[in-house]
């Protein structure tokens, strides 16, 4: 286990050791001014012996893996677990804005032709990953005296993926050339007969259903199906939406990475000079030939430069969760028409959602709350600690914050 270190500039030192880092706090030549990762700041003035630190950074939609290594040893290591839940809650105030004006209850009028997206935007679910990337290589420079960062990229040809034989102009004839439209071109993939029932129903008029909802699916002819207006409404009242699965995979995560990443080499390199970029084919290699496991660590490590460095004993889990809920009511319609209000409070019994707390000697995360004052438990990973933990049993360690981290030991 490392203790980071900074000087009286808030500069990152190499890290030391838990036994010198207590000896400089218990003389009083040190101050701790972070609990997770344990820093310490100096308050005398000392030397600054720095050494070649190189940061490795495995770029993802879903996770990050970190790693800052010298050419012996590895001083920090962790994976980073990313919000996937951006787009969903962005569909979820779509469908509550459009229905408030249809109610034409108090609300602003919509607007649509006072909105111009500035150059290089990005959808806020892809921002938000990227701007992610950026704090994470940030938060370690604060702690580290790093000199190099490398980060792994990707582009993937999805008409490659999806048929290995298209090249030359046939990249620009796809399935659905010669259609007006895409429920047009379901039709005729499916021959216009209902996918359900096969036409048994003798239901004329024909739907396009969304085998996932349309906030996580989206409307690619890979998450649509042809069903009769019987079938359709059948499914939709009776809850059999499992009964149909996609076709083919999802490129969700491939189509992000292939956009992500020149934005977060850009948002990189205005602040760090020394950055560079590789790839994934490259790290297999690196990983194959030194004969290590596969994770988004030891990617991480093998991105870095130094596969064979010493690694820690233990490494960091970080997981990223939303600030704040401002949604007024819940999205269920309960008896009589009406949402009930969304009202929980931000502190119970002096306590919020995902505080770092002290359970029987077990540090972990508080994921729910009741006004009794019995909390539910949990690690990062997901993990149970306690399903009604007391509140008098709890000692608080760290206030939320966006980025949740925890030790995991190796």
């Amino acid at each position: 286990m490392r203790v980071y270190v900074v000087n009286l500039r808030n500069q990152p030192l190499m890290p030391t050791t838990p036994k010198k880092a207590r000896t400089l706090l218990k003389d009083g030549n040190a101050k701790i001014i972070k609990q997770t990762p344990f820093t310490i700041q100096l308050l005398n003035p000392t030397g600054e012996n720095k050494q070649e630190i190189s940061l490795g950074v495995d770029a993802g939609t879903k996770h990050i893996g970190v790693s800052a290594t010298t050419e012996k040893q590895v001083l920090y290591e962790g994976e980073v677990l990313l919000r996937t839940d951006i787009q969903k809650l962005l569909s979820k105030r779509r469908s509550l804005r459009s229905a408030r004006r249809n109610r034409k209850i108090r609300y602003r009028k919509p607007r649509f032709l006072n909105r111009k997206r500035p150059t290089g935007w990005l959808a806020p679910s892809v921002q938000n990953k990227v701007d992610m990337h950026a704090k994470i290589i940030n938060r370690i420079h604060q702690i580290l005296p790093i000199k190099n960062v490398t980060i792994e990229v990707a582009q993937f040809d999805i008409q490659k993926i999806k048929n290995p034989g298209v090249s030359g102009d046939l990249y620009q004839k796809g399935d659905q050339l010669g259609f007006w439209n895409v429920r047009e071109y379901v039709f005729f993939r499916d021959k216009h007969k209902c996918q359900h029932c096969k036409g048994k129903s003798n239901d004329p008029i024909l739907n396009v259903h969304h085998i996932e909802s349309r906030m996580t699916g989206g409307d690619s002819p890979d998450n649509l199906l042809t069903l009769c207006d019987s079938c359709h409404d059948l499914i939709h009242r009776t809850n059999r939406e499992h009964l149909f699965t996609r076709k083919t995979q999802s490129f969700r995560d491939a189509s992000q990475m292939t956009v992500m990443r020149w934005f977060i080499y850009d948002a990189i390199k205005d602040n760090y000079q020394h950055v560079q970029l590789t790839y994934g084919f490259q790290t297999k290699n690196t990983r194959i030939a030194n004969n290590l496991e596969k994770s988004h660590i030891v990617d991480a490590r093998c991105i870095s430069g130094n596969p064979l460095a010493k690694p820690m004993h233990s490494s960091y889990l970080l997981k990223q969760v939303r600030s704040n809920n401002r949604q007024l009511h819940k999205m269920t319609i309960g008896t009589g028409g009406h949402r009930k209000a969304n009202k929980a409070e931000r502190f119970v019994h002096g306590f919020q959602l995902f505080d770092k707390v002290r359970f029987h000697g077990t540090t972990c995360f508080i994921f729910g709350r009741r006004k009794t004052g019995y909390f539910d438990l949990r690690l990062l990973d997901g993990t149970k600690i306690h399903k009604s933990a007391s509140i008098k049993q709890l000692i608080l360690q760290e206030k939320t914050t966006t980025l949740l981290q925890e030790i995991q030991t190796q």
